[in-house]
Protein backbone atom coordinates (compact mmCIF):
# COMPACT_ATOMS: atom_id res chain seq x y z
CA UNK A 1 0.00 0.00 0.00
CA UNK A 2 1.15 3.46 -1.11
CA UNK A 3 2.62 5.28 2.08
CA UNK A 4 0.68 8.46 1.61
CA UNK A 5 -2.65 6.86 0.48
CA UNK A 6 -2.06 4.75 3.94
CA UNK A 7 -1.67 8.05 6.06
CA UNK A 8 -5.13 9.98 4.67
CA UNK A 9 -6.75 6.75 5.29
CA UNK A 10 -5.67 6.85 8.69
CA UNK A 11 -6.02 10.73 9.22
CA UNK A 12 -9.56 10.38 7.66
CA UNK A 13 -10.87 7.82 10.18
CA UNK A 14 -8.72 9.02 13.33
CA UNK A 15 -9.09 12.61 12.93
CA UNK A 16 -13.10 12.87 11.87
CA UNK A 17 -15.78 13.59 14.22
CA UNK A 18 -18.01 12.75 11.52
CA UNK A 19 -17.11 9.12 11.55
CA UNK A 20 -17.79 6.21 14.07
CA UNK A 21 -16.73 3.18 11.93
CA UNK A 22 -13.73 0.73 11.73
CA UNK A 23 -10.53 2.87 11.10
CA UNK A 24 -9.26 1.50 8.59
CA UNK A 25 -10.56 -0.68 5.47
CA UNK A 26 -9.20 -4.16 5.11
CA UNK A 27 -7.22 -4.49 1.42
CA UNK A 28 -9.85 -6.84 -0.31
CA UNK A 29 -7.94 -9.09 -2.33
CA UNK A 30 -8.82 -11.53 -5.26
CA UNK A 31 -6.74 -13.93 -7.85
CA UNK A 32 -6.12 -10.50 -10.15
CA UNK A 33 -4.59 -9.02 -6.40
CA UNK A 34 -5.72 -6.13 -4.61
CA UNK A 35 -9.51 -5.20 -5.08
CA UNK A 36 -9.14 -1.97 -4.61
CA UNK A 37 -6.34 0.17 -5.81
CA UNK A 38 -4.36 3.59 -4.48
CA UNK A 39 -4.16 6.32 -6.01
CA UNK A 40 -1.56 9.51 -6.72
CA UNK A 41 -1.95 13.04 -7.87
CA UNK A 42 -1.01 13.97 -11.89
CA UNK A 43 -2.15 17.19 -13.72
CA UNK A 44 -3.64 15.40 -16.19
CA UNK A 45 -2.24 16.24 -20.28
CA UNK A 46 -4.18 19.24 -21.72
CA UNK A 47 -4.74 20.81 -18.27
CA UNK A 48 -2.61 23.93 -16.10
CA UNK A 49 -2.77 23.12 -12.14
CA UNK A 50 -2.96 26.54 -11.24
CA UNK A 51 -3.11 28.23 -7.70
CA UNK A 52 -4.62 31.12 -6.60
CA UNK A 53 -4.63 33.01 -3.30
CA UNK A 54 -8.34 33.73 -1.61
CA UNK A 55 -7.33 35.19 1.49
CA UNK A 56 -4.50 35.59 3.73
CA UNK A 57 -4.84 34.88 7.52
CA UNK A 58 -2.28 35.04 10.81
CA UNK A 59 -3.15 31.06 11.15
CA UNK A 60 -3.37 30.32 7.50
CA UNK A 61 -3.33 31.14 3.51
CA UNK A 62 -7.00 30.45 1.87
CA UNK A 63 -5.85 28.97 -1.46
CA UNK A 64 -7.44 27.27 -4.19
CA UNK A 65 -5.92 24.47 -6.51
CA UNK A 66 -7.32 24.94 -10.48
CA UNK A 67 -7.13 22.78 -12.92
CA UNK A 68 -7.52 24.67 -16.13
CA UNK A 69 -7.55 23.48 -19.43
CA UNK A 70 -5.55 24.40 -22.29
CA UNK A 71 -7.94 25.06 -24.74
CA UNK A 72 -9.79 27.95 -25.61
CA UNK A 73 -13.23 28.22 -24.39
CA UNK A 74 -15.22 28.53 -21.14
CA UNK A 75 -16.25 25.50 -18.93
CA UNK A 76 -18.52 24.59 -16.25
CA UNK A 77 -16.46 24.75 -12.96
CA UNK A 78 -16.65 22.15 -9.51
CA UNK A 79 -15.24 23.49 -6.34
CA UNK A 80 -14.23 20.43 -3.93
CA UNK A 81 -14.45 20.72 -0.30
CA UNK A 82 -11.78 18.16 1.12
CA UNK A 83 -12.54 16.17 3.89
CA UNK A 84 -10.24 15.19 7.32
CA UNK A 85 -12.62 15.86 10.32
CA UNK A 86 -12.07 19.35 9.97
CA UNK A 87 -8.24 19.21 11.52
CA UNK A 88 -6.80 17.25 8.88
CA UNK A 89 -5.68 18.97 5.10
CA UNK A 90 -6.84 16.18 2.76
CA UNK A 91 -6.34 18.52 -0.86
CA UNK A 92 -3.72 15.84 -1.81
CA UNK A 93 -6.00 13.24 -1.46
CA UNK A 94 -8.65 14.62 -3.38
CA UNK A 95 -6.47 15.32 -6.08
CA UNK A 96 -7.41 12.22 -8.36
CA UNK A 97 -10.47 12.44 -8.22
CA UNK A 98 -10.56 16.28 -9.81
CA UNK A 99 -7.96 15.75 -11.93
CA UNK A 100 -10.42 13.24 -13.49
CA UNK A 101 -13.46 15.28 -13.42
CA UNK A 102 -11.55 17.97 -15.29
CA UNK A 103 -11.28 15.54 -18.04
CA UNK A 104 -14.85 15.06 -18.45
CA UNK A 105 -15.27 18.54 -19.30
CA UNK A 106 -14.95 20.72 -16.25
CA UNK A 107 -12.69 23.49 -14.67
CA UNK A 108 -12.09 22.07 -10.72
CA UNK A 109 -10.81 23.13 -8.03
CA UNK A 110 -9.81 22.41 -4.62
CA UNK A 111 -9.93 25.21 -1.76
CA UNK A 112 -7.43 24.65 1.38
CA UNK A 113 -9.97 26.28 4.27
CA UNK A 114 -8.95 27.19 7.59
CA UNK A 115 -8.87 24.01 10.03
CA UNK A 116 -10.48 23.13 13.37
CA UNK A 117 -6.51 23.52 14.60
CA UNK A 118 -6.69 27.12 13.03
CA UNK A 119 -9.69 29.04 13.55
CA UNK A 120 -13.22 27.96 14.78
CA UNK A 121 -16.15 27.43 13.26
CA UNK A 122 -18.21 29.25 10.60
CA UNK A 123 -14.15 30.04 9.48
CA UNK A 124 -14.29 27.04 7.43
CA UNK A 125 -17.61 28.07 5.92
CA UNK A 126 -16.68 31.77 4.86
CA UNK A 127 -13.27 30.35 3.36
CA UNK A 128 -16.01 28.27 1.15
CA UNK A 129 -18.08 31.01 0.11
CA UNK A 130 -14.52 33.12 -0.28
CA UNK A 131 -13.47 30.60 -2.44
CA UNK A 132 -16.55 30.54 -4.79
CA UNK A 133 -16.40 34.27 -5.23
CA UNK A 134 -12.87 33.73 -6.19
CA UNK A 135 -13.35 31.67 -8.89
CA UNK A 136 -15.51 34.08 -9.78
CA UNK A 137 -13.60 37.11 -9.96
CA UNK A 138 -10.74 35.32 -11.71
CA UNK A 139 -13.31 33.26 -14.30
CA UNK A 140 -12.03 35.40 -17.49
CA UNK A 141 -8.64 33.88 -16.27
CA UNK A 142 -9.65 30.65 -15.46
CA UNK A 143 -11.83 29.83 -18.67
CA UNK A 144 -14.81 29.55 -16.35
CA UNK A 145 -18.68 30.26 -16.95
CA UNK A 146 -19.37 32.16 -13.59
CA UNK A 147 -23.14 31.34 -14.44
CA UNK A 148 -22.33 27.65 -13.72
CA UNK A 149 -21.02 26.45 -10.54
CA UNK A 150 -21.21 23.60 -8.44
CA UNK A 151 -19.61 22.23 -5.23
CA UNK A 152 -18.68 18.73 -3.88
CA UNK A 153 -16.91 17.25 -0.81
CA UNK A 154 -16.44 14.14 1.33
CA UNK A 155 -16.88 13.42 4.97
CA UNK A 156 -16.41 16.90 6.88
CA UNK A 157 -15.99 18.37 3.58
CA UNK A 158 -19.37 16.37 2.67
CA UNK A 159 -20.60 18.20 5.59
CA UNK A 160 -19.09 21.82 4.33
CA UNK A 161 -20.28 21.09 0.43
CA UNK A 162 -23.82 20.78 1.86
CA UNK A 163 -23.79 23.89 4.26
CA UNK A 164 -22.39 25.81 1.69
CA UNK A 165 -25.07 24.73 -1.01
CA UNK A 166 -28.13 25.09 1.51
CA UNK A 167 -27.13 28.61 2.92
CA UNK A 168 -26.49 29.57 -1.07
CA UNK A 169 -28.50 32.96 -1.23
CA UNK A 170 -28.42 34.01 2.69
CA UNK A 171 -26.11 36.80 3.30
CA UNK A 172 -25.30 36.14 6.93
CA UNK A 173 -22.88 32.74 6.20
CA UNK A 174 -21.17 34.81 3.76
CA UNK A 175 -18.60 35.68 6.93
CA UNK A 176 -16.01 39.17 5.82
CA UNK A 177 -13.65 37.44 3.19
CA UNK A 178 -12.79 39.26 -0.24
CA UNK A 179 -14.57 39.10 -3.48
CA UNK A 180 -17.99 40.80 -1.94
CA UNK A 181 -19.09 42.00 -5.37
CA UNK A 182 -19.39 38.50 -6.35
CA UNK A 183 -21.48 35.55 -5.66
CA UNK A 184 -20.98 32.56 -3.46
CA UNK A 185 -24.12 30.88 -4.67
CA UNK A 186 -24.04 26.96 -6.56
CA UNK A 187 -26.20 25.43 -9.10
CA UNK A 188 -25.72 21.61 -8.11
CA UNK A 189 -23.93 20.08 -5.05
CA UNK A 190 -22.83 16.83 -4.35
CA UNK A 191 -22.66 15.65 -0.82
CA UNK A 192 -20.23 12.47 0.02
CA UNK A 193 -20.28 10.18 3.44
CA UNK A 194 -21.44 13.03 5.84
CA UNK A 195 -23.54 14.15 8.06
CA UNK A 196 -26.42 16.32 7.33
CA UNK A 197 -27.90 17.04 11.10
CA UNK A 198 -25.63 17.78 13.93
CA UNK A 199 -27.41 18.00 16.55
CA UNK A 200 -29.10 14.26 16.16
CA UNK A 201 -25.65 12.92 15.72
CA UNK A 202 -24.05 14.69 18.85
CA UNK A 203 -26.54 15.34 21.48
CA UNK A 204 -25.66 13.33 24.33
CA UNK A 205 -22.20 13.10 23.15
CA UNK A 206 -18.79 15.16 23.84
CA UNK A 207 -16.81 14.64 20.62
CA UNK A 208 -13.22 15.79 20.86
CA UNK A 209 -13.25 16.32 17.04
CA UNK A 210 -16.90 18.62 16.68
CA UNK A 211 -15.60 20.30 20.43
CA UNK A 212 -12.93 21.41 18.39
CA UNK A 213 -14.49 22.93 15.47
CA UNK A 214 -17.11 24.38 16.95
CA UNK A 215 -15.66 25.17 20.25
CA UNK A 216 -18.43 23.64 22.29
CA UNK A 217 -20.73 20.48 22.41
CA UNK A 218 -23.88 20.26 20.94
CA UNK A 219 -25.11 19.82 24.60
CA UNK A 220 -23.52 23.54 25.38
CA UNK A 221 -24.11 25.04 22.57
CA UNK A 222 -27.28 23.49 20.50
CA UNK A 223 -27.95 26.32 18.29
CA UNK A 224 -24.76 26.59 16.79
CA UNK A 225 -24.89 22.91 15.97
CA UNK A 226 -28.42 23.49 14.34
CA UNK A 227 -27.38 26.15 12.47
CA UNK A 228 -24.53 24.55 11.23
CA UNK A 229 -26.48 21.57 10.21
CA UNK A 230 -27.31 21.12 6.27
CA UNK A 231 -30.78 20.13 7.11
CA UNK A 232 -31.57 23.26 8.41
CA UNK A 233 -31.68 25.42 5.45
CA UNK A 234 -33.20 23.24 3.25
CA UNK A 235 -35.89 25.68 1.40
CA UNK A 236 -37.13 26.06 -1.37
CA UNK A 237 -34.42 27.62 -4.12
CA UNK A 238 -31.70 25.63 -3.22
CA UNK A 239 -29.92 24.09 -5.63
CA UNK A 240 -30.26 20.50 -6.36
CA UNK A 241 -28.20 18.01 -4.04
CA UNK A 242 -27.60 14.36 -4.43
CA UNK A 243 -25.86 12.15 -2.10
CA UNK A 244 -23.13 9.32 -2.88
CA UNK A 245 -22.18 6.61 -0.10
CA UNK A 246 -19.72 3.85 0.89
CA UNK A 247 -22.33 0.91 1.40
CA UNK A 248 -19.74 -0.46 4.61
CA UNK A 249 -19.55 3.76 5.48
CA UNK A 250 -21.60 4.90 8.57
CA UNK A 251 -21.93 8.75 7.89
CA UNK A 252 -25.53 8.98 6.90
CA UNK A 253 -27.03 10.86 9.84
CA UNK A 254 -29.71 13.42 8.67
CA UNK A 255 -29.47 12.43 5.04
CA UNK A 256 -32.77 10.60 4.82
CA UNK A 257 -34.80 13.34 6.25
CA UNK A 258 -32.78 16.08 4.36
CA UNK A 259 -33.82 14.09 1.02
CA UNK A 260 -37.07 13.99 2.00
CA UNK A 261 -37.10 17.65 2.66
CA UNK A 262 -36.11 18.16 -0.26
CA UNK A 263 -38.48 15.72 -2.09
CA UNK A 264 -41.34 17.69 -0.44
CA UNK A 265 -40.19 21.13 -2.14
CA UNK A 266 -39.51 19.39 -5.61
CA UNK A 267 -36.24 20.05 -5.51
CA UNK A 268 -33.69 17.15 -7.25
CA UNK A 269 -31.83 14.41 -4.90
CA UNK A 270 -31.33 11.22 -4.96
CA UNK A 271 -28.59 8.70 -2.84
CA UNK A 272 -26.22 6.57 -4.57
CA UNK A 273 -24.52 3.69 -2.66
CA UNK A 274 -21.04 2.18 -3.70
CA UNK A 275 -21.11 -1.55 -3.13
CA UNK A 276 -18.50 -3.03 -0.70
CA UNK A 277 -17.48 0.67 -0.65
CA UNK A 278 -15.55 2.36 2.81
CA UNK A 279 -15.24 5.43 4.16
CA UNK A 280 -13.25 7.52 2.27
CA UNK A 281 -13.98 5.33 -0.77
CA UNK A 282 -13.47 8.78 -3.35
CA UNK A 283 -9.60 8.05 -2.99
CA UNK A 284 -9.34 4.86 -4.28
CA UNK A 285 -10.24 2.64 -6.94
CA UNK A 286 -12.82 1.31 -8.28
CA UNK A 287 -14.89 3.59 -6.27
CA UNK A 288 -13.16 7.09 -7.34
CA UNK A 289 -13.94 5.76 -10.79
CA UNK A 290 -17.60 5.14 -10.04
CA UNK A 291 -17.31 8.33 -8.19
CA UNK A 292 -16.59 9.96 -10.47
CA UNK A 293 -18.99 8.76 -13.20
CA UNK A 294 -22.05 9.48 -10.83
CA UNK A 295 -20.44 13.43 -10.42
CA UNK A 296 -19.99 14.10 -13.94
CA UNK A 297 -23.43 12.72 -15.10
CA UNK A 298 -25.08 15.06 -12.46
CA UNK A 299 -23.05 18.08 -13.29
CA UNK A 300 -23.25 17.85 -16.83
CA UNK A 301 -27.26 17.76 -16.41
CA UNK A 302 -27.38 20.52 -14.47
CA UNK A 303 -23.89 22.72 -15.44
CA UNK A 304 -23.97 21.70 -18.93
CA UNK A 305 -21.27 21.38 -21.55
CA UNK A 306 -17.72 23.36 -22.21
CA UNK A 307 -18.21 25.97 -25.17
CA UNK A 308 -15.33 25.48 -26.89
CA UNK A 309 -13.56 28.12 -29.25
Amino acid sequence: MHFRFSLCLALCFALSPLHAADPKPKAKTSANGPKWKALKPQTPAGFTLKTLEVAQYPEHTVELYVYVPDAAGTWPCILDIHGGGWKARQVEADKPMMERLAQRGFVTAIVSYRLSTEAKYPAALHDCKAALRCLRAHAQELKIDPERIGCMGGSAGGHLSGLTAMTTGLPEFEGEGPFKEQSSGVKACIVMAATQDLIAANAGKKNEGAVLFFGASADENPGLYKAASPITHVRAGVPPTIFIEGEKDSLKVGRAEMMEKLKGLGIETAVHTLKDAPHPFWMSDPWCAETVDIAAGFFKKHLGEPVLK
